[in-house]
């Protein structure tokens, strides 16, 4: 006989199949972790300037997200072209500049920070009428920076011949060879208002085929009543739809089964808020006031004298922008860019004096 005790023998019945004990539901708690950007930081940052292999520094911010924010957002988008067209109003032609040129120049200064012409001179050396460059796919560079490549592909490069380009740029405050636009503070609010549209709009699309959420927390329905219930709602598409659905729980609980509709679900986001607030941060980021938007005021009081607007932007705005305009005149030395007085009754009269 071994001397290692026998294991005790347990007589089994037949058929008898071992079944775990039911585990019992336990609360849980988690997070989401933190919140993330509408757009990550990582496309706006100022990353400074970067000398490529290609001899040419990259803009400090990617010019492919400046203009596609260009058109994110009616406020942001409007607010840029209503400079664009005051200016315009007021731009006097040049035999050397004609209005198309100066209204692209005028848009990549706003847009970009940065305004590129290129002198044209014939073959006895007149010089032509200036040919403008998208501020988006010119490049500056060398030792000097007084290079410019137009680069408009990541394959494709030319490099403009020296003393020929017409650089126009916003300041910035850590370097000096590309400009940047003075409303990039305001951008996050912009994306934020775009992506709050782009929710609403797929909430729309979503809700033509779901009207309802159908809640069901009864424990007295077991998973064929659930079936079920699932392939009447999928029936009930389509044509024909609209059906009437009865559902029967035997000793069920009140409130066991709920229909939620959509419509409340929505009630509860704050679409209407973020908008008002994030149009407000553009506007301010633009300085641009609401009457010159189109925006109708929700309060009885409104905005105010929309002629008196007009004044205060001329005077603390447009004018700044005309003086920065005619530097051009000093780099290439003759008056190609003039402006005549601003006036709301569009002939030459004499400029808005806030003061009057």
């Amino acid at each position: 006989m071994s001397e290692t005790a026998a294991k005790p023998r347990i007589r089994v019945p037949s058929g008898y199949r071992h079944q775990p004990a039911p585990s019992m539901p336990k609360a849980e708690a988690f997070t989401f972790g933190d919140a993330e950007p509408v757009t990550s930081m990582r496309d706006i940052f100022y990353e400074g300037l970067l000398l490529t292999p290609d001899e040419w520094y990259e803009p400090p911010i990617p010019l492919e997200i400046l203009a596609k924010s260009y058109r994110a957002t009616a406020h942001h988008g409007s607010a840029l072209q209503v400079k664009r067209n005051i200016l315009l109003r007021t731009f006097k032609p040049h035999p050397l500049l004609g209005r198309q040129s100066f209204s692209g120049l005028a848009l990549d200064y706003l847009v970009f920070g940065n305004g590129y012409l290129e002198e044209v001179r014939g073959r006895l050396g007149k010089l032509l009428p200036f040919r403008h460059l998208r501020a988006k796919y010119m490049r500056r560079g060398g030792p000097n920076a007084d290079r410019y490549w137009w680069v408009p592909n990541y394959i494709d490069r030319t490099e403009l011949p020296r003393g020929r380009v017409v650089h126009l740029l916003e300041p910035d405050v850590d370097q000096a060879i590309y400009g940047v636009p003075d409303y990039i503070g305001s951008l996050q609010s912009a994306w934020l208002n775009e992506n709050a549209t782009l929710f609403r709009r797929r909430y729309f699309l979503n809700g033509s085929h779901a009207g309802f959420v159908m809640y069901v927390s009864d424990p007295a329905s077991n998973q064929d009543d659930i079936d079920a219930m699932r392939k009447a709602l999928k029936d009930s598409k389509g044509v024909g739809n609209f059906r009437n659905l009865f559902f029967y729980s035997p000793g069920g609980k009140k409130d066991g089964v709920q229909i939620i509709p959509i419509s409340e679900v929505a009630a509860k986001d704050d679409f209407w808020n973020i908008k008002n607030i994030t149009r407000d941060d553009q506007l301010a980021g633009h300085r641009i006031p609401p009457q010159l938007m189109g925006i109708i005021p929700q309060n009885t009081g409104g905005f105010g004298d929309v002629e008196k607007a007009a004044k205060v932007f001329v005077a603390n705005e447009l004018e700044p922008l005309q003086e920065a305009l005619k530097e051009v005149n000093e780099i290439v030395g003759e008056e190609v860019i003039q402006f005549r007085s601003y006036s709301l009754d569009g002939g030459e009269g004499s400029p808005l004096d806030p003061s009057r």
